[in-house]
């Protein structure tokens, strides 16, 4: 059987004809080299030679907003830029112009709610790793939609799995890069074993992070304990709760052996999509009582009225 071979036109016509998987999730998107915003999900296409693509040589960054609200903006972009150091990549466009195009995608969404999905990459140009290739970074802002998950998830709380995959290195864990082949790892394995959430501990079998999510418990102190982040990545909403607990609940940075996730008061997941909710078995055992504990409810509670409170709209007043 011989391919054929087809023109420009005939390739434009069969991709807005070909349904995609999850298309009925994206909202709008926009890509630099275009500089407009599509709500066609069947034209979010990424160019094959993109660096981001076949080499992992990009960044990103997630975001969430609701009611109408984007949570962290300014949190996020700062360590985006970081994140852009650390691999010696400039984005196509200054930091306030990102802010902005995100700004637009989201009200161009026409939802009230979604999940943002930055990304910044080495660019178009060629095949090899050398970043030479590249003339110009490129820059991706897609908006998916975002369906809340049911209350008895908090209530409730999850199971979480130790995975085989190890932490990344140190001097990688720090940036957020599109090199997530280890997190899917992680996900994979977990799922294997009937649990949603992997969790990953270092050589020396101390905490570090789950696939997409910090990891922290409490102690039998009542102390909030984060893992040492020598191979995990700092999260936004880790970062934002340790400001808002201040003066409320002790926070304590250390490392955290395995064992202590079975004596734990509550061992708690933080991100962007879940806030705060409790681990309330680990592999086959239960944890913390095997319900969700107060401190859990409580970061909850304190990330989404910081939430309401301090996010920005998408908006402006009139």
């Amino acid at each position: 059987m011989t391919t054929p071979v087809a023109t420009r036109d005939e390739v434009v016509a069969k991709i807005l004809a070909t349904p995609r998987p999850g298309e009925e999730t994206i909202l709008a998107f926009y890509e630099h080299r275009l500089g407009v915003i599509s709500t066609d999900p069947r034209l979010m296409l990424m160019p094959v030679d993109d660096h981001l693509v076949h080499r992992g040589d990009g960044v990103f960054e997630t975001l969430r907003f609701e009611d109408g609200c984007i949570y962290q903006l300014e949190a996020h972009l700062a360590r985006l830029e970081r994140s852009c150091a650390a691999i010696g990549l400039v984005p196509p466009e200054p930091l306030a112009v990102v802010r902005e195009r995100i700004l637009d995608v989201c009200r161009a969404a026409g939802e009230p709610c979604g999940h943002v999905f930055v990304l910044v990459g080495r660019g178009p140009g060629g095949f090899t790793l050398d970043p030479r290739e590249c003339p110009c970074a490129s820059l991706y802002v897609v908006v998916r939609r975002f369906t809340p998950k049911p209350e008895r998830f908090w209530e409730e709380g999850v199971r979480a799995w130790r995975v085989s995959i190890p932490p990344k290195p140190s001097w990688l864990a720090g940036i957020k890069s599109v090199n997530y082949l280890p997190n899917v790892l992680m996900k994979m394995e977990a799922v294997a074993h009937g649990a949603e959430y992997p969790l990953c501990f270092d050589e020396e079998g101390n905490l570090a992070e789950g696939a997409t999510e910090n990891v922290a418990i409490v102690d039998a102190s009542g102390n909030l304990v984060i893992p040492e982040l020598k191979h995990a990545l700092l999260g936004t909403t880790l970062k934002r709760t340790m400001a808002l607990v201040e003066g409320e609940i002790p926070v304590v940075v250390r490392p955290v052996p395995e064992a202590e996730l079975f004596s734990a008061r509550e061992v708690l997941l933080l991100g962007t999509s879940i806030d705060a909710v409790a681990v309330v078995r680990y592999n086959d055992t239960p944890v913390g009582g095997g319900a969700p504990g107060p401190v859990a409810q409580r970061l909850r509670t304190l990330l989404q009225a910081d939430r309401r409170a301090h996010a920005t709209p998408l908006h402006c007043p009139s």
